[in-house]
């Protein structure tokens, strides 16, 4: 190996590979993975493509670096339940996270849910190491308050299901929600209000 291979990146190294990550976000989520190009990236990031591919092998590798850097970010709203709190407070606090989630982070939404839609070729290892675990956990939590009568009994995997439904839905389908909304500013609070009077009567025993 060079003897520079160890380095650490330069801030301009790092500078560029955010330009790419971040125009890459970008064309992926508009045109999924098999549309995008490397040539649509590097015209995104004002790179050439040669640097593109200075820094990434190619276009999966660059999906895949967006991919990890998503999960942590797209897991943690489900991490907070906390098995201690009040159970409804818990699945409410739960739902709002997930709908701001979709408000402020609509392309990485996208790039998800293109993944996921391609039956999740290059996530397949980090759902079945990272959400499989994280998800059966807090159906146990959920099942538990369920069973001391905190909250109606229903099945919690479909519960869980149902809230990512509702809630990426705003990321997932916002052309369509902009359009049927006619881009009614009170919108997203509507959204709020509308899925806590949901859960709340689903869930409230």
């Amino acid at each position: 190996m060079p003897d520079d291979a160890d380095k650490k990146p330069s801030r301009i190294q790092r500078r560029n590979r955010s330009r790419i990550l971040e125009a890459a976000l970008d064309v992926f989520s508009q045109h999924g993975y098999r549309g995008a190009t490397l040539d649509q990236i590097a015209e995104a990031a004002g790179l050439s493509k040669p640097n593109i591919l200075y820094y990434f092998d190619g276009k999966e590798e660059i999906h895949v670096t967006l991919l990890n850097q998503l999960m942590e970010t797209w897991l943690d709203p489900l991490v907070t339940l906390d098995a201690g709190g009040d159970p409804l407070t818990e699945i409410l606090n739960y739902v709002e996270r997930k709908l701001d989630m979709a408000h402020e982070l609509p392309r990485e939404s996208r790039l998800f849910a293109g993944e996921i839609l391609q039956g999740a070729p290059r996530m397949a290892p980090h759902l079945q190491a990272g959400l499989q675990p994280l998800f059966e956990e807090k159906c146990a939590v959920i099942q538990g308050w369920m069973d001391a009568g905190a909250l109606t009994p229903v099945d919690p995997r479909h519960l869980i299901f149902s809230i990512w439904a509702t809630t990426q839905h705003y990321a997932d389908f916002a052309a369509q929600v902009r359009v049927l909304m006619r881009d009614d500013p009170a919108g997203q609070a509507g959204a709020a209000a509308f899925l806590r009077t949901l859960f709340t009567r689903l869930l409230r025993p």
